[in-house]
């Protein structure tokens, strides 16, 4: 039997309220391999691509269900937009679209997977009251405070609208709860981890032989699951068949010094700039960690090759925190210690609907891609979905035919 050696998970900054993943037990990552006295038959050796919310759901749920999974990741787990996203999730919010039944099945795998993981003390899962507010930008700090504005939104909040209950939505601390999913993974299901870029995939006659990593490392794998996100494109069996471009996103994370008197009411604003214009769009999401974070000023941006040259444009960081100050004068510097000022891309499908299954003409090959906003909410249903793909042969828990990446194959041909 071969012992992996236990390796270090990338840093990861521990709230206060969180002390106990500051074990060094919690950051422990294992690999087994099965006795060689074992009769039953040999587990499919999967390889998962790319360590954000989407490849490690899929090796959670792989390997949960009896898979050899290897997780490769080109640079730390969590370090793009899984690691900087919202965490907000919603039952219904896709309901008559073709999202619809992928987001019902993943926020209820949410709510399963915090009982199993203890999520709400492991990565900071909790039902949210969510509001729809509107606020101008002024000198004033007065509210008219009719409706159901918590206390501590103080700022010229008008027109305030409950859009979702504790029982349609919720949130996630979204590095926490990946890093989570990968630990349990790892040391209960014998997922491996190996840091490094994947350069292409090994095929022979139409089937996945496994993948090459730029270093020359070789992973033999019956199985590959491309969950890259925006860098799809880097993989030309995936760039010949469809496009995924990227959002930029940009996010700051406040500390404030009465964290205690913000309450767990997620805020989707119209928000007014004092200047005139067009209204705006962020979203505020306290955190159970004493942290709030504020999200928005997002356009289509080029995909450097490397997730850690993303870099935030210092506009867009200034005009989130005048909306921080504008929400609330508890979030105004000073008050609030900034945390975190960061973006990261979004990825997107031409058509605006996630790429989920097997690529065409090249079996074992599978990609899961093209979430968008909605990838922390969607990525359990589709790990779940993925992992029944493989190891069935059909997803029973979501229908993926209207995910299928052979709806571009009949683009291409014409």
């Amino acid at each position: 039997m071969l012992l992996t050696p236990l390796l270090p998970f990338p840093f990861i900054s521990v709230p206060k309220n969180f002390p106990h993943l500051k074990s060094p037990s919690f950051f422990l990552i294992r690999s087994s391999s099965s006795s060689p006295m074992d009769t039953n038959p040999q587990p499919k050796k999967v390889a998962v691509c790319g360590g954000g919310v989407i490849g490690v759901c899929t090796a959670y749920f792989l390997s949960k269900n009896g898979a050899s999974v290897t997780l490769i990741e080109q640079s730390s787990v969590a370090c793009a937009a899984s690691g900087k996203a919202g965490g907000f999730l919603a039952l219904d919010w896709c309901d008559g679209g073709p999202v619809a039944s992928l987001a019902r099945a993943s926020f209820n795998l949410h709510r399963s997977l915090a009982q199993e993981l203890n999520g709400s003390e492991s990565y900071g899962y909790r039902p949210l009251t969510t509001l729809s507010v509107s606020i101008t930008e002024s000198s004033s700090s007065s509210s008219n405070r009719t409706g159901p504005i918590p206390s501590w939104v103080d700022g010229p909040a008008k027109s305030p609208r409950t859009i979702g209950s504790t029982d349609s939505t919720a949130q996630v601390h979204p590095e926490m709860f990946t890093k989570r999913l990968l630990s349990k993974a790892m040391e209960d299901y014998g997922v491996e981890l190996v840091i490094g870029k994947v350069e292409r995939v090994e095929m022979a006659e139409g089937k996945t032989r496994g993948v090459v990593l730029e270093d020359g490392r070789e992973i033999d794998a019956e199985a590959i699951v491309l969950a890259v996100g925006p860098w799809s494109k880097r993989f030309s069996i995936l760039g010949s068949l469809f496009r995924v471009y990227g959002i930029k996103a940009h996010s700051i994370v406040l500390e404030p010094k009465e964290a205690n008197r913000i309450t767990p009411h997620a805020l989707f604003l119209s928000y007014y700039p004092a200047q005139g214009g067009k209204p705006m769009d962020p979203e505020v999401y306290p955190r159970p960690t004493g942290e709030v974070y504020i999200c928005g000023m997002s356009a289509q941006a080029e995909v450097p090759d490397d997730p850690e040259q993303i870099t935030p444009v210092p506009e867009s960081i200034n005009t989130l925190k005048r909306v921080a100050s504008s929400v609330s004068s508890h979030l105004v510097e000073g008050k609030a210690t900034v945390k975190a000022e960061q973006a990261c891309i979004l990825p997107c499908s031409e058509d605006d609907v996630p790429i989920i299954g097997e690529v065409p003409g090249i079996e074992g090959c599978y990609v899961a891609t093209g979430h968008s906003c909605w990838g922390i909410l969607n990525g359990p249903a589709t790990g779940a979905a993925m992992a029944e793909l493989i190891l069935d042969g059909r997803a029973s828990i979501v229908d993926l035919s209207r995910f299928s990446p052979a709806r571009f194959a009949s683009a291409v041909k014409k």
